[in-house]
């Protein structure tokens, strides 16, 4: 057992401060070194030599540090000391391009200094598990096999593309975790991002309409507060809590039902848990209550930008309210609705919160999606390659589905017009 003491807190900021003092100082030569590229130029031939040589120098120094930290089979960098070596080698070599070089004129140099951070972070964090798990998605990785492979996803020598499609053969031909099979899950899956979706589109531009309209300053901030209050607690404290209110026994749902079945004798408490039903109705129940306030925020904020010139004019021309919400805020609000539309499909479609802390999937796997029926394939099954080929084919569906709601919605008909 491992016992907190301060030193060993002290120990241990020390080793995220160093590794923080190691970003910085790393993104910083990156950014010198960028930075000498597009805003200064050779003096004369001689230094147009020299900065060429020691540009190199620092480009292969640079390609070596990423191979060790990235291709090389254990992925082991150098030691202390030569890097040290190196980057005094390289801020010495950035000197003399500077000294041997004079400023010149770049329309786009900063665009590069501000985007070279963010490039190595997406490179980082999301270009490299990309690969990684692209490479895993060839393997045939289980918790039995994972010691014999090479997971560095530079090297494909223990995937193959017979193992790529026997992953995905297997996925759409046997089951994804115990017993539920491919297409009743994403039949499942469907169902609950449609229902989710439709409420949340529903319910917050029912809620915006009602914060838009004229009120005092003080009540309509009230009003905005308490509604945004469930979208700003976590998820997890939320969940929790829900996971306890659905309970049969002393659950807030059933106690209240319990007293409308002493008025209504046909009402009365439900297996909110137990039956695969009611299990159902419960996590979206919940996630409905979690996800209006953000639509209701997105929607207000779009329905504030239309000006008021627009209904003047439509009232004018005889248009009651069904008419100008059909043909004056619907029209205006696309270029709000269609994105928040787009993002709240992927985050219901893969929203492995609710489902996972209220019901873990059950009773017998019936409130399973498909991202939690891939979270148990690989952390319950320890199938890691049938995992990888799982996720990207989610990952396919969600892609595919993006392109076909804007070309249908027409949302990007202006960016080419």
């Amino acid at each position: 057992m491992i016992s907190l003491t301060l030193d060993a807190i002290l120990n241990s900021l020390g080793s995220v401060g160093k590794f923080v003092l190691l970003v910085v100082a790393g993104v910083a030569l990156l950014e010198a070194y960028v930075y000498l590229l597009v805003f200064r130029r050779p003096r004369n031939v001689v230094g147009q030599v020299v900065n060429l040589i020691l540009e190199l120098v620092i480009a292969a120094g640079l390609v070596y540090l990423l191979y060790q930290a990235l291709v090389a089979a254990k992925g082991s960098l150098p030691p202390a000391n030569v890097v040290a070596l190196g980057a005094v080698v390289a801020i010495v070599a950035m000197v003399v391009i500077y000294f041997l070089s004079e400023p010149k004129a770049a329309h786009r140099g900063l665009v590069w200094i501000l985007l070279t951070p963010a490039l190595l972070g997406i490179s980082f964090l999301i270009i490299y598990p990309f690969l990684f798990e692209l490479k895993l998605a060839f393997t045939d990785a289980s918790m039995g096999t994972i010691k014999n492979i090479n997971l560095t996803p530079f090297s494909w020598s223990d995937a193959s593309l017979a193992k790529g499609i026997n992953n995905l053969q297997t996925l759409f031909t046997g089951t994804v975790a115990h017993d539920a099979t491919f297409g009743q899950v994403l039949v499942r899956t469907i169902l609950w991002t449609v229902i989710n979706v439709v409420f949340h589109v529903s319910g917050g531009m029912g809620l915006a309409l009602l914060l838009n309209r004229p009120m005092k300053t003080w009540v309509k901030g009230l009003y905005r507060t308490l509604l945004v209050f469930p979208w700003a607690i976590p998820q997890t404290i939320v969940c929790m809590s829900l996971r306890n209110e659905f309970n049969f026994l002393y659950g807030f749902f059933n106690v209240m039902l319990r007293r409308v079945n002493e008025v209504l004798p046909f009402v009365g408490p439900v297996s909110w848990l137990q039956n695969p039903f009611w299990a159902f109705v419960a996590v979206c129940i919940s996630n409905i209550w979690l996800g209006i306030p953000f639509m209701m925020v997105i929607i207000l904020g779009g329905l504030q930008s239309i000006s008021r010139e627009y209904y003047e004019a439509a009232e004018m021309d005889g248009a009651g309210a069904w008419r100008q919400f059909r043909n004056v805020t619907l029209p205006l609000l696309q270029p709000v609705i269609t994105p928040s539309v787009i993002l709240g499909t992927v985050w219901t479609f893969n929203n492995i919160n609710v489902i996972w802390l209220i019901t873990q999937g059950g009773p017998q796997e019936k409130t399973d999606i498909l991202v939690t029926s891939l979270y148990k394939a690989a952390f319950q099954f320890y199938r890691y390659g049938f995992s990888a080929m799982f996720a990207f084919v989610i990952f396919g569906i969600l892609l595919l589905w993006a392109l076909f709601y804007l070309r249908v919605s027409g949302s990007t008909k202006s960016l080419y017009e």
